[in-house]
């Protein structure tokens, strides 16, 4: 008898294990929570999740917000001695907003189950 694999529900699980493991190092792990929103936000958009365009835009952002810091951080960062303003760091605000809001997104999804 075989065994019918749950593709689906492995990569969402994966996705949602990349944010957690990603946010123990937010600097490091941007590339890891990267890959989770992505990951999510593909395969809910595959399952026709209901919550799908919430992670293709929190996907998006978080993609906006990884790129400006590592954009700002080849240019030595913002603030003090680094000649930019402390106002470019808005730029990198996308990031921890959507990584937020994809967070409570799962969290929700996990208290109130469709009937």
């Amino acid at each position: 008898m075989k065994k019918h694999i749950n593709w689906p529900r492995i990569l969402f699980i994966t996705g949602v294990v990349c944010l957690i493991v990603g946010a123990i190092d937010p600097l490091e792990g941007s590339v890891v929570i990267a890959f989770g929103s992505v990951l999510l936000a593909g395969i809910t958009r595959w399952t026709h999740d209901r919550h799908r365009n919430l992670f293709l835009a929190s996907a998006i952002m978080v993609l906006v917000g990884v790129a400006f810091l590592f954009y700002l951080s080849s240019l030595g960062g913002f603030g003090g001695d680094s000649g930019l303003s402390w106002w470019w760091g808005l730029l990198i605000l996308p990031y921890p907003v959507a990584w937020l809001v994809t967070i409570i997104t799962l969290i929700f999804r996990a208290v109130k189950k469709p009937k």
